[in-house]
């Protein structure tokens, strides 16, 4: 059973949410870059907080059989990446996420509403 990259979106999202992820965005990439169709950019306000949203992403796609192809940055808890191939998911402490501002980087995308439409 094959999931599409919006329902991937949509699970990672509401995953974010049950952990108190603030700031959630959602970029439509496919336009401007081969290397993926969406990113999900959020924060937590701890480095504890970041590990939980992650795991709960993990948790939640590894329940519908979509395991993480890769997972960096961890162990530190300021800026996680989960990649999921079509969607790749940042949650980041504050000032990580000021600093590396990857809204501004992808601002060609076209930001999108959560659930995104299957």
């Amino acid at each position: 059973m094959s999931i599409s990259p919006q329902a991937i979106v949509n699970i990672a999202v509401t995953a974010a949410e049950e952990k108190k992820a603030v700031d959630i965005t959602v970029l439509d990439i496919r336009e401007v870059s081969i290397i993926a169709d969406y990113f999900i950019i959020c924060s937590g306000r701890s480095g504890v907080q970041v590990q939980a949203i992650i795991e709960n992403i993990q948790e939640k796609l590894k329940a519908q059989g979509i395991p993480a192809l890769r997972r960096e940055g961890f162990r530190e808890g300021n800026w996680v990446l989960l990649d999921y191939g079509d969607v790749i998911a940042h949650v980041f402490q504050g000032p990580e996420r000021q600093f590396y501002n990857l809204e501004r980087l992808w601002g060609d995308a076209q930001v999108v509403g959560v659930p995104v439409n299957i």
